[in-house]
């Protein structure tokens, strides 16, 4: 009986965490996102170095290396789309988030560097 018990805890757990992950999509379809809803905080996690030389309109600086100090500064209320360069730092925020109830989150999969390829507007 503790096995069946122990086992159903596990799935549970197994489900809840595939149903927080975080959703990944293109820096097309974030500018199309953004394009729609105006309420959505964008979170850079790059370094204060990369963000001075280019960034997108609107966001918020909260480079990896502070961000499990400063996760109470994002909002949980709000869709999230998170970026860094290409994608790769930002996934693991974006799932930390998720994994602990922030609803929408979105990893920004090829980063401001697609945002860039895009020719999307980027502020300086």
């Amino acid at each position: 009986m503790k096995k069946i018990v122990l086992v159903l805890l596990m799935m549970v757990s197994l489900v809840s965490q595939v149903w927080a992950a975080e959703k990944d999509i293109t820096s097309r379809d974030a500018k199309a996102l953004l394009d729609r809803n105006k309420n959505i905080y964008l979170l850079d996690v790059r370094t204060p170095q990369e963000y001075s030389q280019g960034k997108l309109a609107g966001s918020v600086l909260i480079p990896i290396g502070e961000f499990e100090r400063r996760v109470g500064e994002v909002p949980k209320n709000k869709t999230i789309i998170v970026y860094c360069a290409v994608g790769s730092r930002s996934k693991p925020v974006a799932n930390f988030l998720a994994q602990r109830g922030h609803k929408d989150v979105y990893n920004m999969t090829d980063g401001i560097v697609g945002w860039y390829r895009n020719k999307f507007p980027i502020q300086r």
